[in-house]
């Protein structure tokens, strides 16, 4: 089963949805508190399951309204997504991905997974 970890920071808290094989598949910002982290998940719950797919990757791609995946090339020439909520603020992004279609598949656990996840706090310490 998929899950929301939150986890303390060296400057706050974060939260990971990883899926059920344990893999990371977005991140949070960090969060001054912890009940501001858990509204960054509402949030993600919230909007994922609805959000289009806005692929920056494209010429003349067209614009989505929020709430919105944005599939994007890094400087590194990675894949990756943000998940920007109805108001604009990005509260979930990814992992580089080499291939479009592995983004792609990000998208879709996230679309898939947060609805039904769990949250849980990490059993590890925070690292500086």
């Amino acid at each position: 089963m998929s899950k929301f970890v939150i986890k303390p920071t060296a400057k706050g808290v974060k939260f990971d949805l990883k899926a059920a094989n344990g893999e990371v598949i977005a991140t949070s910002e960090v969060y001054t508190a912890e009940p501001g982290c858990r509204k960054g998940i509402d949030s993600v719950v919230k909007n994922a399951a609805v959000a289009a797919v806005e692929d920056q990757t494209v010429e003349g791609f067209a614009v989505a309204k929020n709430p919105k995946f944005e599939l994007y090339t890094d400087k590194a020439g990675e894949f990756r997504f943000r998940l920007k909520a109805r108001n604009g603020q990005i509260i979930a992004t990814s992992e580089g991905y080499k291939a479009k279609a592995g983004c792609l598949n990000g998208i879709e656990s996230v679309k898939k997974n947060a609805p039904t996840a769990a949250i849980e706090m990490a059993e590890t310490e925070a690292k500086a």
